[in-house]
């Protein structure tokens, strides 16, 4: 493989920003060099990119992902293809994707599975954690060795009775595990049998819209489903992740686990710094198209995600992208909100969105790389391989531009869904180039990638907890 030299860029990690070229070889970052310094000028390699008025960043890590995942009779629109080359787009270099354990088999068949669907196919590269749906004797032995060969990330559901749920018995169990061969335990934090009958309640009343899924799915049950596992965890001596965190007083509890020094830690979502109960309320079934679980809340919760960002109280944004097409997907829950497919398009769009918060002053440059690339890298036993430009990093690189303007659409992404949850939204910020492993897989704003150059990653433990 030739060499490659990035220069003219702000080089911007999570740790700082300076004026820098990056020497790329054999697919790693070999140097990453104060351009005023007396070496910068004797640099030479094959290839020569000119970053001048660029960011050069690491490529994103997103730690959520559900492509070809299986959900109320349908299957996510986006496979491992056509999933990881619209992340590229978006300038993200590696996912965290979900495999799933189906009741009543071993986790074993669920991870091969998911090594099937992704074999040959991703563009960029990935790695797994494993959906825990049932629980037992033979599945706690197997968690030891998965943490061995690299799946070290284990996720349970408080929600959905009869088809991922776990109950308070098997979580402590599952936690028991992860205290124990070092895994780390996600939660999906809803309490799902209270839901349910809040659900059964509303269509029997006649409150079939897509905004009462909102409705019935209560911020207070999110926060008590929170405050369950924080104690859960505690009683285990687990560390806890608590995925898609929505709600103001799901965040309160993450924040007075964490003012206890306890190994909680949690992410937020695009979708509900954004997004709100707005969209859901859209005429025409539209509504349908933002439907995911936990739900979009009304808009004064984004302020205390914003600052529960900047305060460490949430640590990553994923994007937890799960399309389902608005036609023959999301229109199966017409008449009947409890069938619409959860879940919402987004992997091609957190990069620009985060940038975009940036802009507004949400968030630091260097915040913006560490939600998006460093924290998760590290949380998920990633980094410094991936998340960082150092040398010995494998060089995903992003030359990003931080003043091009862009308008985002159906029409343009490159998702393989019919709709954009950000219709017509106009972001400031633009991927321009993108490495993977030094190889371009974008060449200013076109496509040079390939499906099945991705590479499985195997995984160590969670770097925080170190």
């Amino acid at each position: 493989m030739s060499t490659t030299l990035i220069t003219g860029g702000l080089v911007v990690t999570a740790a700082e920003e300076m004026q820098a070229d990056v020497l790329i070889d054999a697919g790693r970052v070999v140097a990453v060099v104060d351009r005023n310094a007396a070496v910068a000028r004797s640099l030479t390699a094959d290839r020569v990119l000119d970053a001048s008025g660029l960011y050069v960043i690491p490529g994103g890590v997103d730690a959520h992902t559900h492509m070809d995942f299986p959900f109320g009779g349908t299957f996510s629109s986006d496979d491992f293809a056509s999933g990881t080359r619209a992340a590229a787009w978006g300038g993200t270099t590696t996912i965290v994707d979900f495999a799933v354990q189906t009741k009543g088999h071993a986790l074993r068949e669920g991870l091969d599975t998911w090594h099937a669907k992704a074999d040959g196919q991703a563009c960029v590269d990935y790695a797994f954690h494993m959906i825990l749906s049932d629980v037992n004797e033979g599945t706690l032995r197997e968690m030891d060795a998965l943490v061995e060969e690299g799946v070290t990330s284990f996720k349970m559901f408080m929600a959905y009775p009869g088809v991922f749920y776990s109950d308070d018995g098997q979580i402590l169990r599952a936690m028991q595990r992860t205290a124990a061969n070092g895994g780390l335990a996600m939660m999906h934090a809803e309490n799902g049998i209270a839901i349910d009958v809040l659900v059964e309640q509303a269509l029997a009343a006649g409150r079939t819209d897509p905004r009462h899924h909102g409705e019935v799915r209560k911020v207070l049950l999110e926060a008590e489903a929170t405050h369950r596992a924080i104690q859960l965890a505690r009683v285990a001596g687990s560390p806890l992740y608590v995925v898609h965190v929505s709600a103001q007083e799901a965040v309160a509890e993450l924040a007075t686990a964490r003012g206890m020094d306890l190994p909680v830690f949690g992410e937020t979502c695009p979708q509900y710094l954004y997004l709100s109960t707005d969209e859901l309320a859209e005429p025409d079934f539209g509504g349908a198209k933002y439907v995911c679980s936990t739900p979009l809340r009304p808009a004064e919760h984004q302020a205390a995600l914003w600052r529960a960002l900047r305060t460490d109280d949430l640590q990553v944004v994923s994007t937890d992208h799960c399309p389902f097409c608005f036609t023959g997907q999301k229109d199966l829950g017409k008449g009947d909100f409890s069938k619409i497919p959860n879940g919402m398009p987004g992997v091609e769009h957190r990069m620009d969105l985060l940038h975009q918060a940036v802009v507004d002053g949400h968030i630091t440059r260097r915040r913006w790389i560490d939600i998006a690339c460093a924290t998760p890298a590290r949380m998920f036993g990633l980094y410094p391989k991936k998340g960082t430009l150092a040398p010995g990093a494998d060089a995903d690189v992003v030359l990003y531009d931080p003043h091009a303007e862009q308008t985002l659409s159906a029409q343009t992404h490159h998702m393989n869904v019919d709709y954009s949850a950000y219709e017509g939204r106009t972001l400031t910020g633009r991927v321009v180039t993108v490495l993977s492993r030094g190889e371009t897989v974008i060449d200013r704003r076109t496509y040079t990638g390939r499906a099945g150059r991705g590479q499985y990653v195997p995984r160590g433990i969670c770097q925080f907890l170190n």
